[in-house]
């Protein structure tokens, strides 16, 4: 940002200066050239033509340089067939004019001419000089005015030198108050590194220290950081402290027959590792869904994660009949493979428990804030009493038909891990049970 500033001010205040040392060095020229013309419409003004058809001043010119020799300050009147007509300053050595200037049209410029000249060694000129016909007289008179340009010289250096060292002085003004400013804008920055080391060295878990409204968002955004990182610490010591407890009691179990040298050990061993399995499964699948909702905003077509599910679950049960409506555009902030284990579990339940048909609805009520789902079977359904026991680990109300009692329990633990919901309820229409998810939109 300094060197940006800095090239930046540099290339303006350089152009700047540049353009306005041209305009004033032209002003200054332009000033001279005026003074030039001044001098040169006063000797016009004041010749005639006397009987010998030669020109004189009628009235002598008021400015004493052109009386002092080597003044400075010359004029001089050149005629057709006429010797130079000199000012006394120009004492014996008269100018070089360039004399008539031709207009293409057969005749002459009658205006006046500016040229430098350099016949004085040690004296530029600035001559200026105009070619005009006297009353009285058909010869072409030039005269011509010319001035040493020390003095036109001195002012454009005096110009130039006040210009480099005003514009040196901003400039440098300029690139220190932009660094100036650099530093004070972006100290609200260090007050925040300072303010996250001492996060790392005092243990605090928040930025609490006022900072400038500017900074405070990013505050706003570390401080979320850190209570999502906190939140998913803590889930999963609970995940561990949980699975923990889960396997403790099995391999009490197994310990104690191998101690006791149980004759059943086998089926001992059988019973409590398949168990140990339902809880490893459990509590990977919700690992698996913090893990997964932690990466980013997912989002998941509704319609395609069901058909894609409805197709592996038809090829399980090939009599039964499951049929999906509603929305084909309904989006769900869910990642699709945990979208697809909340409805495979949902829709094969359905159709192992039930009579043969399943029915889905997709996003039932378009204008609410939640995508709503309904899975419908027409089955014998759940007792309202068991509606909540049912999501508990292991709980199963068919023992007569295989499976692990998790699947339940892993869906609403899936759905809550990404702020959504499920309830039980009896289906209207099939008369089995229904089973409504509320996810949030994407």
């Amino acid at each position: 940002m300094g060197f940006i500033a800095t090239a930046w001010i540099i290339v303006l205040l350089l152009g700047g200066g540049i353009a306005l040392e041209r305009t004033l060095t032209s002003q200054v020229q332009a000033n001279f050239d005026e003074q030039l013309e001044y001098q040169l419409t006063a000797m016009i003004s004041s010749a005639e033509i006397d009987s010998f058809g030669e020109v004189w001043f009628y009235r002598s010119l008021g400015d004493q340089r052109f009386l002092e020799p080597g003044s400075g300050l010359y004029w001089q009147i050149d005629g057709e067939g006429y010797e130079p007509y000199p000012s006394r300053s120009l004492w014996d050595t008269p100018l070089q004019l360039r004399g008539v200037i031709e207009d293409g049209a057969g005749g002459f410029v009658d205006e006046p001419q500016y040229y430098d000249s350099a016949q004085f060694e040690g004296e530029p000129l600035r001559i200026a000089e105009r070619t005009l016909i006297l009353p009285g007289s058909d010869t072409r008179w030039t005269f011509a005015v010319a001035a040493a340009t020390e003095e036109r010289d001195n002012q454009i250096q005096r110009v130039r030198f006040i210009l480099f060292w005003s514009f040196a002085v901003l400039g440098l003004g300029l690139i220190g108050m932009a660094l100036l400013q650099i530093w004070y804008g972006l100290s609200p920055l260090r007050r925040v590194r300072a303010a996250i080391s001492k996060l790392r060295t005092t243990g605090e878990n928040r930025i609490t220290e006022p900072l400038p409204t500017e900074v405070q968002p990013l505050v706003d955004e570390v401080n979320a950081l850190l209570e999502h990182t906190e939140r998913q610490a803590e889930e999963a010591r609970m995940h561990a402290g949980n699975l923990a407890h889960a396997l403790k009691t099995p391999l009490t179990v197994l310990t104690n027959a191998a101690t006791a040298k149980d004759p059943n050990l086998n089926q001992a061993v059988f019973r409590e590792t398949r168990t140990m399995q339902r809880h490893v499964d459990h509590h990977l699948a919700r690992a698996r869904a913090v893990g997964r909702r932690a990466v980013g905003q997912a989002r998941t077509n509704v319609r395609q994660s069901a058909e894609a599910v409805r197709r592996a679950v038809e090829r399980l049960y090939p009599n039964g009949r499951l049929d999906i409506a509603g929305s084909r555009d309904a989006v769900v902030a869910i990642e699709r493979q945990d979208l697809d284990e909340i409805f495979g579990n949902l829709i094969e339940n359905a159709a192992k428990y039930g009579g043969g048909s399943v029915f889905v609805t997709v996003d039932h009520e378009p204008d609410a804030d939640h995508c709503v789902i309904w899975v419908e079977d027409d089955g014998t359904g759940i007792p309202e009493a068991e509606r909540t026991r049912i999501f508990d680990r292991g709980a199963r109300l068919d023992t007569g038909k295989p499976g692990t009692g998790l699947g339940l329990a892993i869906v609403r633990d899936v759905v809550e891990i990404y702020g959504g919901s499920i309830t039980l309820d009896e289906s209207e229409d099939l008369g089995g049970l229904l089973v409504e998810l509320r996810l949030p939109r994407a």
